[in-house]
């Protein structure tokens, strides 16, 4: 049986935070606000996992109420995910993701941030694909206010 998810998520960019995409960091001068390390690209792969599987959604799991998720390693709740994906007997096809920024350019951080997900999540880095697009300065992340991504994956039972 094959299950399909979608994923999104959007936070905004500030000055004194790290800016954190698939588990990589970034050299920009700006990050984004969030309650954990607010990396947009993993909770949006997080949310398709979950949805694809019927279970929920991040913030279900890993609520931004809940202090001990105060400055999360993304790709550590990314492995939990996972583990929680495989005690149900789901396995990863692939995930489709798309990161919306004005800036930083990524295209030189892609290759790494496929790895590191990858390696999160157990699997080949080939399963994972990860594209980057301006917004010719329209809307929030076009104005540089925040970043967002989208996630589309497709899980076998």
């Amino acid at each position: 049986m094959l299950r399909i998810g979608h994923g999104y998520d959007v936070h905004r960019l500030v000055e004194g935070r790290k800016l954190v995409l698939g588990g990589v960091e970034i050299p920009h001068e700006r990050g984004l606000l969030g309650h954990s390390d607010a990396d947009v690209l993993t909770h949006a792969i997080m949310d398709a996992l979950l949805g694809a599987a019927a279970l929920g959604d991040l913030g279900s799991h890993f609520p931004d109420s809940d202090e001990k998720y105060r400055g999360a390693d993304s790709i550590e709740l990314l492995r939990r995910v996972a583990a929680m994906l495989a005690e149900r007997g789901f396995r990863l096809c692939n995930a489709d993701c798309t990161v919306l920024a004005q800036e930083p350019r990524l295209a030189g951080h892609i290759h790494q941030m496929c790895l590191r997900l990858a390696a999160a999540l157990g699997v080949d880095a080939g399963k994972i694909n990860v594209k980057a697009t301006t917004e010719e300065g329209l809307g929030f992340t076009g104005s540089g206010e925040g970043i967002a991504a989208h996630a589309v994956v497709l899980l076998e039972a």
